[in-house]
């Protein structure tokens, strides 16, 4: 990483918000207690996922004047907005739906392993000293883990209501991936 004492004002404001709101999502994921419900485990820590996404996107948007760049931002701020909506709508009814024990824990340990590979390469991102090129490779990792952790969730028995929002993680942050890393092609951001 560079010396961050080298970067514009900017970009180490920008840095310090992002670090904070990682932090933020680290300490909520892995403190759920994974229970005998992978519907209910997931959507409790989807929702802080999600939430840092939106605030991630929050963030960039004070700096960035890539209009694309801020396309992607909106749009990540809407989807997961409108996906936490879903998974509170159906949360308490979701948390009904148990699996067996041997399932419940063979994706708490799964799902843990997502999540540690998803935090290490956010916090290892290249920090450079352009914010969109920060923001890429924070958020392409962050994308990858909802992925991750939503087609896992899929090979178990799920609450019925958590399918379709699960397929439209799958989905919309498969796409935002691939618009992710064009545009770090793009930019010439380092990978």
């Amino acid at each position: 990483m560079s010396d961050p004492s080298c970067f514009s004002r900017n970009t180490q404001s920008y840095l310090e918000s992002f670090n904070t709101i990682l932090a933020r999502m680290a300490a909520q994921m892995e403190s759920v207690v994974p229970d005998q419900s992978v519907s209910g485990t997931f959507i409790r820590q989807m929702l802080p996922h999600h939430r840092a996404a939106i605030e991630m996107s929050e963030n960039l948007l004070r700096y960035t004047t890539n209009t694309r760049l801020q396309r992607i931002a909106d749009d990540i701020i809407t989807q997961q907005t409108r996906s936490i909506e879903a998974m509170r709508d159906i949360e308490r009814r979701c948390r009904q739906t148990l699996n067996t024990p041997a399932s419940a824990r063979a994706y708490a340990n799964c799902v843990g392993s997502i999540i540690d590979t998803m935090l290490t390469a956010m916090e290892d991102a290249p920090a450079v000293n352009s914010i969109d090129c920060s923001f890429i490779a924070e958020m392409i990792p962050h994308h990858e883990g909802a992925v991750r952790m939503s087609r896992l969730a899929l090979r178990t028995s799920l609450c019925p209501g958590l399918v379709p929002i699960l397929n439209s993680i799958i989905r919309s942050q498969s796409r935002g991936v691939r618009e992710l890393r064009e545009l770090q092609r793009s930019l010439a951001c380092p990978q």
